[in-house]
């Protein structure tokens, strides 16, 4: 039996319990697992069966076999999505090929990473990520369907944070 995520509007009142804003898509029920992709050997996280069928474009989502999925974030592999008893999906077939390509920060609100760094660098970036926040906590977010990992994105600005040097004025 496979698990569903709850939407975000269900775990907003978690974060008022002292949950972290990352787990704001997170099912306590639902276990993430690591597989590694065939093709090109990345870790890959699992995704529940609702986020392909929200990515894979119609016709090719009628045809998706229900199994246990990775999504391999990998923007140099051509597979999107795998199970380890061989269903795959390629990236040409979601909807959002072309957002993982140009390296989408968050689906739920439209911004890219370039955006968020170019907001870094002129020490506008709060902003936006309280916005995020905001709209996490209020339950706005559906990160489970429209990102591709079935992720929330709040760990994406943190790494970006912690990958970029701030501006000398």
């Amino acid at each position: 039996m496979l698990v569903t995520r709850q939407p975000c509007i269900k775990q907003a009142n978690k974060h008022k319990q002292g949950k972290s804003m990352s787990d704001c898509c997170a099912n306590s029920s639902s276990k993430v697992t690591v597989q590694a992709c065939p093709q090109c050997g990345t870790a890959c996280k699992s995704v529940e069966m609702p986020t392909l069928y929200h990515q894979v474009r119609f016709p090719e989502n009628q045809g998706i076999i229900s199994d246990t999925y990775y999504f391999c974030p990998s923007k140099d592999c051509a597979t999107a999505y795998f199970s380890i008893s061989g269903n795959s999906v390629p990236k040409q077939q979601l909807k959002t090929h072309q957002d993982i390509q140009n390296d989408k920060l968050c689906y739920c609100f439209d911004i890219g990473a370039a955006d968020y760094l170019s907001a870094l660098s002129t020490n506008h970036a709060e902003a936006i990520k309280n916005f995020v926040m905001q709209r996490t906590k209020s339950g706005e977010c559906t990160c489970g369907l429209r990102n591709p990992s079935g992720q929330c994105c709040l760990a994406r600005f943190k790494q970006l944070e912690k990958g970029h040097s701030p501006a000398v004025g």
